[in-house]
């Protein structure tokens, strides 16, 4: 019932062990497994609808830990909750656990073997890191505690968040991302529908403040989850800092 356990599920349960996802989980804006999604059955996190799923486990998030957690534990589901990952090693964690969970140790280590391979080879010495904004609807950034802040760290660029004092998440004004002069800005991926949160993105000073360009936005689902998919958000920053550094 939660975006982000869905998927480590789907990638390590067996067939037929799951009966229900969340809705979230086949939304393709938010979800690298929106395909996988589409064969299970959706749920809505509701208390009601999931017990009469008849589920001999539901598995969830830190942030769906509340009253319908507390009222599937009373009608004796048992219920798993996972933190969400802060970091890639926390992924690695989380899908390791994930596999105790499901009864699939097995399938789980071999997806972490995977993982660690492919880190492996996107992972660099840089001598010089660029510097990046993460700049989000309502100028929202991430700092150095979070997955994508150790995301642009691993692919090769310095954070402005953490001149900022900014370690997890906070709000950073329009100024101070001008005045910090960053070398790029990455954002996220943009709604269809016409949302004032996003407004701030479409200011025109951003253009003179780094190297603006749509080519910079980052797929949500790369990097919302901590999911082995958060290594395309690795890769494909750690392209831009090479288009860029091809540049100067």
């Amino acid at each position: 019932m939660n975006l982000c356990t869905d998927q480590l599920a789907m990638l390590v349960a067996d067939d037929e062990q799951l009966i229900s996802v969340s809705a979230l989980a086949a939304d393709p804006l938010n979800s690298a497994m929106a395909d996988q999604a589409e064969k299970y059955p959706l749920n809505h996190g509701r208390a009601e609808e999931i017990h009469l799923l008849d589920p001999g486990l539901v598995v969830t998030g830190r942030f769906h830990a509340g009253p319908t957690v507390d009222m599937l534990r009373r009608l004796g589901i048992p219920v798993v909750v996972f933190d969400p990952a802060n970091s890639l090693e926390a992924i690695r964690e989380n899908i390791a656990r994930m596999g105790e969970v499901l009864g699939q140790p097995g399938r789980a280590a071999e997806i972490v073997r995977a993982f660690d391979q492919r880190l492996a080879m996107l992972k660099a010495p840089v001598m010089r890191p660029l510097r990046a904004a993460l700049y989000f609807p309502n100028g929202y950034t991430r700092g150095e505690q979070t997955l994508l802040g150790d995301i642009v760290r691993t692919a090769g660029f310095a954070n402005i968040a953490s001149d900022a004092g900014v370690r997890t998440g906070a709000h950073m004004p329009l100024e101070r991302l001008v005045l910090a002069e960053p070398d790029v800005i990455i954002t996220g991926s943009r709604h269809d529908g016409k949302s004032r949160s996003e407004n701030i993105l479409q200011h025109p000073v951003l253009e003179t403040a780094a190297r603006w360009d749509r080519a910079h936005q980052l797929k949500t689902s790369d990097w919302v989850c901590g999911t082995p998919q958060a290594l395309a958000a690795v890769e494909r920053i750690g392209a831009l800092r090479g288009t860029l550094m091809g540049g100067r």
